[in-house]
């Protein structure tokens, strides 16, 4: 199984240089960065985990730039975003961005998207929370025209590009792309047709969803060898891994905290057991 690590990188935590080298030297497969361009200080929208928001959803870097750094001082680890708000980006600007960033990496870029749970965030910038999810689905499809092989058109319910010269091109056409959030039908639906798995935070009640999503993934013609469910923000132990592996995850992503270089390393060292 492929052990990977996602951590709220901020402006007062370990470098996103110092611990993509760390990472790959200690052979953990990947890193995944989540994405909060702004926390509004008057906020309505409950902390989903309960209790006060944590400060590092504040502070939290650009993911993409973040990564960029990462990609450049690693060679092998994998880098991804978990998860991108999509919806909150305009996305020709966004495609650019992914694009190059898999380019220059050498095609390691995984797109964890999802649709956010912050309402006040996602106002600011014009998203009608109602619609997010049909806004990223849209985006998502005038994304994927833009890596075409060849200049295509696309018009969509929120959005339209001509056919265009992009360049450069995702590796493979399209990166690697995984969709968080909780189990459900609509979330399933759309799994099924424009992404390549399953982003579950925590990997609570796999083993009553995943069935239903491999149903619904077969209905809509996909491969049942080609389904990719990742655990992601996992707190690690040998019996819950051990049951990801019975459910056939071939990957899981490990929670680091949002600390120091000291703090975050030694729980590196306590991760190296799962390797």
């Amino acid at each position: 199984m492929r052990i990977s690590t996602t951590i709220f990188l901020t402006d007062e935590t370990i470098t996103p240089v110092r611990l993509g080298r760390e990472l790959e030297e200690r052979g953990f497969g990947g890193l995944y960065l989540p994405e909060h361009t702004h926390i509004p200080v008057e906020r309505t929208t409950p902390y989903p985990a309960g209790g006060e928001l944590p400060p590092e959803y504040g502070r939290t870097l650009d993911p993409f730039v973040a990564l960029g750094q990462a990609a450049a001082v690693t060679s092998r680890l994998g880098l991804g975003t978990g998860i991108t708000l999509v919806a909150q980006h305009d996305p020709i600007d966004l495609a650019k961005q992914i694009a190059t960033l898999d380019h220059l990496s050498g095609g390691r870029f995984t797109l964890g998207l999802g649709y956010g749970w912050n309402k006040e965030e996602a106002a600011d910038h014009g998203v009608e929370w109602t619609t997010r999810r049909e806004l990223g689905r849209d985006r998502m499809a005038l994304m994927r025209a833009l890596w075409a092989a060849e200049p295509t058109a696309y018009q969509g319910d929120f959005g339209a590009v001509r056919a265009s010269h992009a360049y450069p091109k995702p590796a493979g056409g399209a990166p690697r792309t995984l969709i968080g959030g909780s189990a459900g039908p609509k979330l399933f639906s759309h799994i099924a047709e424009y992404a390549d798995g399953w982003l579950p935070i925590g990997g609570r009640g796999l083993a009553e969803s995943v069935p239903v999503l491999r149903e619904v993934w077969e209905k809509s013609g996909r491969d049942p060898r080609s389904l990719q469910v990742v655990p992601y923000a996992v707190q690690p132990s040998a019996g819950k891994l051990a049951y990801y592996a019975e459910l056939g995850v071939e990957e899981v992503v490990l929670q680091l905290p949002p600390a120091g270089e000291s703090e975050v390393l030694r729980v590196l060292d306590e991760y190296a057991q799962y390797l």
